[in-house]
């Protein structure tokens, strides 16, 4: 080839190039940019193309080490899998018995408790504002007698049991403690986690009983409690799922989720606790959502927020204070009544989204929980999904592998950037509990939630099946779980007869017990298991306590 065709055909590539560069950016010009619907609210808008120029000055680091972006173990998924957590709870103790062994049967590695809305409060089931709700939304529970049947056959030295409990938490973590003791088991093995993160509930989920201030004197009685009696129990999962499900962005629940966190650590720290002593114990729980990418970065991001704040904030030392430990569930919120198979491709994505993100336990809703609550077929899809995920994907097989990504490594850094913000914002008026007072966190989850649905209806924010893809008859027709009245009855019955065997007497002496200490501002757990290993129930030891520290009314803000 001479020289002079050499550079003809050189030139006539470079042309082919030049005309293809700009056919693709006329192409590009014409196509309007996908802006996410909380621009403003959230992060900034996904770029359409991420280079090495957007990870400038970002360290990836390594799994295991300092700040643990990569994951807080050096061996990932290789040395030991997620604990498949599903939840459950319905109906009565007999009937969450049987789904718990079952699950088990099926492979689920620890157990997780959902309890109806009267436990939730601290009411009974014979209580007038029960009516209706008894065994609906999860288990029913109103005395040990009730817990001894729930976990009846289930040895509580050998598997981990979250309780997701939260007002009236001291008595479930009581009631777990004096059932645990029956069964002989060996207080330094027992393992579980109770949820007991009563700031969310100010801010999300709205299921409280007594004042803030009073309420977070209880979860650190737990804290104290179990840093010296139940080493190895986790006293609290500081909760985000449910400020996502309340409307949050993955920004705003990892932002308070982790100022929440640290809220605990300094009402912990005033009480004289050492930092490297309880701090290890704490445990957290996010939502995973449908933006596969975000969510991830979420996780990885929260890692780093976390053990920087530990180690600069708080002066740790201990590595295991430093690394954030977290479970998660996909997004109920997500599912929809519509075409309610798509929910399967929906948890399927999200999970998929916590595990490469880090997740020590997992949680896959089931398909029909947008309708119910899951039915056996159901909730054993759900379970199966995290089995498909952990055996034949090969995401297992490395750890954090979509580490050194650009487009994930500047999404955790703008996460880790946003969430600091929110820090200094909430700081300013004096920390968690005094910016829940203002109605901060509350009024930021309401305008993104408006924002959310104001993007549905303008069809920007697509929900396939809902608002694109809709079909005028559903093609698939789900049976779902019915739980009737049958069962309110049935607990009438056990808590009529626990009432009439127990020593009334002993009873109220250990409620008045437990008012003194209340009064006197002693650690009240001691005198709470007095109440639970007496029969008291969930309702009297709860009202025992709001008459010494009232309840909460949410003020207009």
């Amino acid at each position: 080839m001479t020289p002079e065709i050499k550079e003809a055909k050189n030139e006539a590539e470079a042309e082919k190039h030049r005309w293809e560069e700009e056919t693709l950016q006329k192409v590009l010009d014409k196509m309007p940019e996908r802006k996410k619907s909380f621009e403003g609210v959230s992060l900034e808008p996904v770029e359409r193309l991420y280079t090495d120029a957007d990870t400038d000055g970002i360290e990836v680091g390594f799994p295991g080490e300092f700040p643990y972006k990569r994951g807080i173990h050096p061996t990932g998924y290789r040395g030991r899998l997620w604990t498949m957590r599903q939840f459950a709870g319905f109906s009565s103790p007999e009937e969450t018995n049987r789904r718990f062994k079952y699950l088990m049967s099926q492979g689920q590695t620890g157990l997780s408790v959902a309890y109806d809305l009267p436990a939730l409060m601290g009411l009974d089931a014979d209580s007038p504002l029960s009516e209706g709700e008894v065994g609906k939304c999860g288990v029913a529970v109103s005395s040990l007698a009730d817990f001894e049947v729930l976990f009846d056959g289930i040895p509580l030295e050998g598997v981990t049991v979250s309780q997701t409990i939260n007002a009236p938490a001291p008595i479930f973590l009581a009631m777990y403690l004096v059932v645990a003791e029956k069964q002989k088991a060996d207080f330094n093995k027992i393992s579980g986690t109770l949820q007991n993160d009563i700031l969310k509930e100010y801010i999300a989920q709205k299921e409280w009983i007594y004042p803030i201030k009073p309420a977070m004197k209880l979860v650190i009685d737990t804290f104290e409690y179990c840093t010296k009696h139940v080493p190895k129990y986790n006293p609290i999962s500081v909760s985000g799922y449910h400020i996502r499900e309340a409307g949050a962005t993955a920004l705003q629940e990892l932002a308070f989720t982790l100022r929440d966190g640290v809220e605990y650590v300094q009402y912990g720290v005033d009480r004289g606790m050492e930092v490297d002593e309880f701090v290890p114990r704490l445990s957290f729980f996010f939502n995973a959502h449908n933006d596969f990418f975000e969510e991830i970065a979420k996780y990885r991001a929260a890692r780093v927020v976390w053990a920087k704040t530990m180690k600069e904030r708080f002066g740790a030392t201990n590595p295991r204070t430093m690394q954030l430990r977290f479970h998660t569930q996909t997004a109920g919120v997500s599912l929809t009544v519509q075409q309610p198979l798509n929910n399967i491709a929906r948890v399927a994505i999200q999970a998929l989204a916590g595990v490469l993100g880090g997740t020590q336990s997992l949680h896959t809703d089931a398909y029909d929980e947008a309708l119910a609550l899951p039915t056996d077929n159901a909730a054993l899809i759900a379970l199966r999904t995290q089995q498909i995920i952990a055996e034949e994907t090969g995401v297992v097989n490395t750890v954090d592998p979509l580490g050194g990504s650009w487009y994930v490594e500047a999404l955790t850094q703008k996460m880790i950037d946003g969430c600091l913000d929110y820090f200094d914002r909430i700081d300013n008026f004096g920390g968690m509990v005094e910016a829940v007072e203002a109605g901060f966190p509350q009024r930021e989850i309401q305008e993104s939630a408006y924002q959310y649905q104001k993007a549905v209806e303008r069809g920007e924010q697509t929900i396939v099946g809902v608002n694109k893809y809709a079909m005028g008859e559903e093609i698939h027709k789900t049976d779902i779980l019915q739980i009737d009245e049958s069962v309110r009855d049935h607990q009438l019955e056990r808590l009529a007869r626990t009432k009439a065997k127990r020593d009334n007497g002993a009873v109220e002496k250990a409620l008045d017990r437990l008012k003194i200490a209340a009064r006197d501002n002693e650690n009240t757990m001691p005198f709470i298991i007095e109440s639970v290993a007496a029969y008291a129930t969930v309702e009297e030891i709860s009202v025992a306590l709001r008459d010494v520290y009232g309840i909460y009314e949410e003020p207009a803000f």
